[in-house]
Parts: C-alpha cells; sequence; structure tokens
C-alpha cells in the first residue's frame, strides 16, 4: 500500500475516534446547562442528580477529545505538509479562533462544573456550566468553518499556489457553512439525546427507579423525537446545497453514473466502478430527482461528467460514499421510530409501564448518534476526494513524503491504542450507570434556587 493510501487512512481512524468525543461535549454541555437551570427554578433534587452524573460524562468525554484532537493535529505536520504550506494563510487562523475562543473557556470552567457546586454560590457554577456550553459550540462553530471552507472555498486568491485570504467574512460564512454547521449540531444533539435515554434505560432495567433516572429517561426521549424531524430538514437543505457546489458527491451518493431526469432513488445497489453500473439494483423510480429537484422530472447530474479524457475520475470512490450515506440515512429512520415510540408508550402507558423490550431496544441504540455521525463524515469527507481544498489542492498534492512501512507502523498503533481507549470508555460509562444514583450532592444555600 502506498503512503498516500496509507496516510489518509491513519488520518480518518484519527477523526474517526476524534469526533466521537466532541459529538458527545457539544450539545451536552447545553443538556447540564438545562439540567442546573431546572434545578434553579425547582430546587428539585432529580435535576441536581442529573447534573452530577452527566457532568463526569462530558469531563470524561472532554478529556478523551482533547487527546485525540493533539495527536490529530500533529498529521498536518508529519503526514499532510503540503495542507498548512498551500492553505496555512486561512487555516492556521481559524484553529488559532478555535484555541482562543472556545478550547480555553471549556477547560478553565469544567473544573467549576465538577468540583465547585457545593464550593461556590449558585450563580457562579450556573456561569461556568454556561460559559462551558457556550464554548463547545465556539469550538464547532471554527472547527466546522474551516471544514466547510475546505469543500466551499471563498474569499481568497491564489498566488504562486499559495492561498492568500482576501474576505473573511466570505472565508467564515462561506456557502456550504451554515447547513453544515446546523447539521452537525444537531447530529450532537441526536447522539446525546439516545445517550442519556440509553444509558437512563440501562440503569431503569438495572432496577434503579429514583427519580432522576425516569426523568433523564423521559427527557432523552423527548429531545430525540424533537430533533430528528429538524435533523431530517436540514439534512434535505444541505443536500441540495452539496447538489449545487458539489454535485459529483452527490452523484456518488446515489450511485447515479449519468446526468438524465427520472432519476431513481436506490435503495440497494453494488455500484460497479469499472463498468460504470449498478448491479442488483433496487430503486424507487424517479425518486432521486424527486428528492434533489422536487420534480420526478428533474436532471440530476452523473458521475460520468467528472471523468477526463484519459480516463482519470474526479470523483469520490462510489462504494464508500453510496454506503455510508444509506447507513446514515438508516439510523436517522430507526431514530424516528425509536423516539416517537417512545413518545408514544410514555403518553399511553407512563413511565412505570414502559414494555421491557422497549427499553432494552432503547439501550441498544445508546450509542446511534455516534454510527449516523461517523456515517456522515464519511459521506463528506470521502465524498470530496480526490481534493483536499475543492477545487484547489488535491489529497495527493499535500500528502508528505514519510515511508509507507512507517505510516503503517504508527496507524497500527493508533487502532490499537483507540480500540482500548474507546473499550475503556464505553465500560466506563456503564460502570458510571449501573453504580446507581450515588450519594446526593448536599442542598447547602450556595446551590438554592434562590440563588
Amino acid at each position: 500500500m502506498e503512503t498516500l493510501l496509507l496516510s489518509r487512512i491513519q488520518f480518518a481512524a484519527n477523526i474517526s475516534f476524534h469526533i466521537l468525543f466532541p459529538t458527545i461535549t457539544i450539545a451536552l454541555g447545553w443538556v447540564l446547562l438545562f439540567f442546573k437551570l431546572r434545578f434553579n427554578a425547582t430546587g428539585q433534587q432529580k435535576w441536581m442528580d442529573l447534573y452530577m452524573f452527566w457532568v463526569k460524562v462530558f469531563a470524561l468525554s472532554f478529556a478523551l477529545g482533547v487527546v485525540s484532537g493533539i495527536t490529530m493535529s500533529f498529521q498536518f505536520g508529519t503526514n499532510w505538509p503540503g495542507f498548512m504550506e498551500r492553505v496555512g494563510n486561512v487555516a492556521g487562523p481559524l484553529l488559532a479562533y478555535e484555541v482562543l475562543t472556545a478550547f480555553f473557556l471549556e477547560a478553565v470552567f469544567l473544573g467549576i462544573m465538577l468540583f465547585g457546586a457545593s464550593r461556590v454560590p449558585g450563580w457562579v457554577h450556573t456561569l461556568a456550566t454556561t460559559l462551558v456550553a457556550f464554548g463547545t459550540t465556539m469550538s464547532a462553530f471554527w472547527i466546522l468553518v474551516l471544514n466547510s471552507w475546505m469543500h466551499t472555498p471563498a474569499g481568497f486568491e491564489l498566488r504562486d499556489g499559495v492561498v492568500y485570504a482576501t474576505d473573511w467574512w466570505a472565508i467564515v460564512f462561506n456557502p456550504s457553512m451554515p447547513y453544515r454547521l446546523t447539521h452537525m449540531l444537531l447530529a450532537s444533539g441526536l447522539t446525546v439525546a439516545f445517550l442519556v435515554a440509553g444509558l437512563s434505560a440501562y440503569r431503569w432495567l438495572r432496577g434503579d427507579r429514583v427519580p432522576a433516572v425516569a426523568t433523564g429517561l423521559r427527557f432523552g426521549i423527548g429531545l430525540g423525537a424533537v430533533l430528528i424531524p429538524l435533523q431530517i430538514f436540514a439534512g434535505d437543505m444541505h443536500g441540495l446545497n452539496t447538489l449545487e457546489y458539489q454535485p459529483q458527491k452527490v452523484a456518488a451518493m446515489e450511485a447515479n453514473w449519468e446526468t438524465r431526469a427520472h432519476v431513481p432513488l436506490v435503495l440497494f445497489a453494488l455500484p460497479d466502478t469499472e463498468e460504470r453500473t449498478n448491479h442488483y439494483e433496487i430503486a424507487i423510480p424517479s425518486g432521486a430527482s424527486l428528492i434533489l429537484k422536487h420534480d420526478p422530472a428533474g436532471v440530476v447530474p452523473g458521475l460520468d461528467d467528472f471523468v477526463k479524457e484519459d480516463g482519470t475520475a474526479l470523483h469520490p470512490p462510489v462504494a464508500p460514499v453510496f454506503w455510508s450515506f444509506r447507513v446514515m440515512v438508516g439510523v436517522g429512520m430507526l431514530m424516528l421510530f425509536t423516539a416517537w415510540a417512545g413518545v408514544w408508550l410514555l403518553w399511553r402507558r407512563g413511565i412505570d409501564n414502559l414494555p421491557r423490550p422497549y427499553v432494552y431496544w432503547l439501550t441498544a441504540m445508546t450509542f446511534s448518534g455516534w454510527v449516523a455521525t461517523l456515517a456522515g463524515w464519511y459521506v463528506t469527507e470521502i465524498g470530496r476526494q480526490p481534493w483536499l481544498v475543492q477545487g484547489v489542492l488535491t489529497t495527493a498534492e499535500a500528502v508528505g513524503p514519510v515511508a509507507a512501512p512507517m505510516v503503517l507502523t504508527t496507524l497500527i498503533a493508533y487502532l490499537i491504542v483507540y480500540a482500548l481507549l474507546l473499550a475503556a470508555y464505553i465500560g466506563a460509562l456503564f460502570h458510571l450507570a449501573g453504580k446507581g444514583p450515588g450519594k446526593p450532592v448536599p442542598l447547602t444555600p450556595s446551590l438554592s434556587p434562590a440563588e
């Protein structure tokens, strides 16, 4: 295997592991703030119990996110020196803004969230939670600004092949940024909704029936039920934006080989890149045209439009994008069914009479947000190939001259360490859930609703 492919796999492994944890902390910060505000308003102990359980999950997720993020950032220099050499004038400041405006907020005030509940005035603890939640969102904002700019670059000029910023407003608010940011924030919210519901369901099955568990179960199901329709709408808008600026990615998502009208919505197929066709295709007639063009006779671009005269493809590999998109949509449909079924069951039967099979299924869906998020990111990032920065810099131009055996050795080491860390993380979460309610935080005057 050559250095380029191994470096791509290595970076994919790093970012796949890293993104799991910001996906939790981005939304969980705001969920913690909600729990704290509810406690301030009602004085009910269950809200503080929820806060103290989930702040531990937040801290653990934050720590692993920081560690894996540092490892990933080093790869810009070791594996992809051409990236910073060519587009560092844009990427460098955006990454710096993320550290200055977001990371410091999270790192500084997380300690107060964890250890200050009974040591500082209630308003200080609430303020710390607010700043951490804001910091996680700002972190996502700047990272997604850079990522979106790499897909739809704007506000720059090329001088001797090097990118120079000419309009920072256009760079920050590039054409795909609002859609990508919205899609990711909702994905984080859904990930946390099913994480809260799933771990609460696990505690419920173990006989932990304290008020905090019942409230967490209701909250997770309700949050998922509200967010999943919004995500479906946001995903549709994001897809239309992608069709406008990266039609080759949409063509790969749909395994559509030629530009035509009445393009079917392919439910299942085995895309064949060599013959440029689909085998064993099961499709809904005119479905893709209807979704993408809102017209069953709409013309949808095909992959054959993105091939050079010498046969070199200027479109992404089809099969990974095609299947990743279907995994993402499939998990989304499971989320829709699970959340709405849960709302109906809670309404008709109440929390104490939830069917046991449903609670088991909810526990199985604990990390479904991770699956959907990873599948979506594979669609996004593999779908940009062969470009690293769309129309500006190819992946092959940015890769460093590291020997393939060295890249393979470090890749194997990363995979082993990440597998162990992921197993330990999941085990720690279920261990925390299995411990039961734990010792309540004392209701001192510093925690009174009046403050």
